[in-house]
């Protein structure tokens, strides 16, 4: 089975569950996939008449040109047009109608997609008021059994997951995107993934479990993938254990208490999608230090009216998103660097983010030296790109089996603050691009010592659980060794 996963072609259709997908990346994202599927055209204020297929922004779905990054063609990649979409929101509001209430995309495009949207089915979300700002409670109608345990609510989760697989028979891997509103932070900090499964399987409330643990979890007992794309502390070392293969594999008493669980490989990803300003800012202090300045200032606002703002108008939540917002050079270790952020709830600005970055630096002598950078876009139009990506890439990852700090690493560059096995990955942006090329390079010629590595222990299982004996474990590894060998033949000669 892992050697038919390492030499597959890409799936005829991967998975996206979205938490939130009746917000604006959701929507965003769905209304998207429909004009790419259907080759719709739609007149634009800033273009003119358009026409899809349009991927622009989704590097695993664009060829590279013009010395651009672009993936599409060099990889197997999986397409994203005929992936299975959908997800779970607290909100029963229909897709199409909170497309348009969102007023992110062009009019003639959401009159098209408007209807069908809307008869599109959105999961209950699981839901605790306690995680959230006070502006979200009234409007979360559409919610699982709030009575259920921990562990029920878990299951539940699981079963809408296979019940999406199945339904929409989807073939490659399934990532669960965590889009919805940042909640606070959990202030429970769980270091094994032995302690957080007792906590769930005991229903022990006194710890602090939030949604987007829960998600986290059917995700991982399910062999899917979970991107956390808000602010908020999901991300622990307990976490990170439980999407171990090593620990799903390890037949675990606490593991055993479930009825299944997948040993398939997926992938803990986060933090916090970096989509716009502070991807630029990453870029802009990466090349103020290629210059040999020192940074001393950077001040920066944005301000925008979308409801993820408006959510971030509590103090309870607004600390999770300036913990994220203010770490961004944390690895730099630049002791001197005073970085100021403020963010900004305007309602009549709706999902146009505006954001203006002031950077000031000591050059020659120290004399000052400083930048003005101004930028506007919907904030959505920067988020959905990533969350295409970053299935794409843990479906093209799973399918080499590549391990899990590896493809944190790899996918460093789509997070704000990279947790998990990302954490202290340089915050350049190129520096962060240069590790996805490496990593990509390395696991499809097949000389990751990873790979090697995991076959080995692989078969040594398969061996000691009589599965296979010893001599079909050589003749595998053979045949592994031989298919890596022709892999980088492929590669070399491409």
């Amino acid at each position: 089975r892992m050697l038919t996963m390492m030499m597959s072609s890409p799936p005829e259709k991967i998975g996206i569950l979205i938490v939130g997908l009746g917000g604006n990346n959701g929507v965003t994202l769905v209304a998207g996939h429909l004009a790419n599927n259907q080759n719709s055209s739609w007149e634009t204020a800033a273009a003119g008449r358009v026409s899809a297929p349009n991927w622009n922004g989704c590097i695993t779905q664009i060829p590279p040109k013009g010395g651009g990054v672009g993936f599409k063609g060099r990889y197997e990649l999986a397409n994203a047009t005929t992936a299975a979409i959908s997800g779970w929101d607290i909100r029963p509001t229909p897709l199409g109608d909170a497309l348009y209430n969102s007023r992110v995309l062009d009019y003639d495009l959401v009159r098209q997609v408007r209807e069908e949207m809307n008869d599109m089915p959105i999961l209950k979300g699981v839901y605790d008021a306690s995680f959230l700002g006070e502006s979200q409670h009234a409007t979360a109608t559409h919610i699982v059994d709030p009575n259920l345990t921990l562990l029920q609510k878990v299951e539940h989760l699981r079963k809408d997951i296979r019940q999406f697989i199945q339904v929409n028979n989807v073939d490659g891997h399934t990532t669960v995107i965590w889009s919805a509103s940042v909640e606070r932070p959990s202030e429970t900090d769980f270091q094994s993934a032995n302690d957080l499964l007792q906590v769930i399987l005991n229903n022990d409330t006194a710890h602090d479990i939030s949604s987007s643990m829960m998600y986290a979890v059917a995700a991982a007992l399910e062999g899917c993938s979970f991107v956390n794309g808000g602010s908020q502390n999901t991300l622990s070392p307990a976490m990170s254990e439980l999407y171990e293969q090593s620990y799903r594999t390890s037949g675990d008493s606490v593991l055993a208490q479930f009825e299944t669980v997948s040993y398939k490989p997926c992938y803990l990803l986060g933090t916090d999608f970096k989509a716009g300003q502070t991807k630029f800012k990453t870029a802009a202090v990466e090349y103020i230090r290629a210059l040999g300045l020192t940074p001393r200032v950077i001040a920066s606002s944005n301000h925008l009216g979308n409801n993820d703002m408006l959510n971030l108008t509590s103090k309870t939540t607004i600390d999770a998103k300036m913990r994220v917002k203010s770490n961004i050079f944390e690895p730099w270790e630049e002791t001197e660097l005073d970085h100021q952020v403020k963010v900004m709830y305007t309602p009549f600005m709706l999902d146009e983010k505006r954001d203006v970055v002031e950077y000031t630096s000591l050059g020659f002598l120290n004399c000052p030296h400083t930048m003005l950078t101004y930028t506007r876009c919907m904030d959505s139009v920067l988020c959905v790109p990533l969350m295409v990506d970053a299935a794409v890439w843990c479906d093209y990852f799973a399918r080499l089996n590549v391990s899990t700090l590896s493809v944190a690493r790899a996918t460093a560059y789509l997070f704000k603050v990279p947790e998990g096995g990302a954490k202290g990955v340089d915050p350049g942006f190129h520096r962060q691009m240069q590790e996805l090329e490496s990593t990509l390079k390395q696991v499809s010629s097949g000389d990751s010592p990873e790979n090697a590595a995991d076959l080995r222990t692989l078969f040594k299982k398969g061996v000691a659980s009589g599965v296979i004996t010893e001599e079909q474990a050589a003749t595998l590894q053979s045949v592994a060794s031989f298919s890596q060998h022709v892999a980088k033949l492929h590669t070399v000669a491409s």
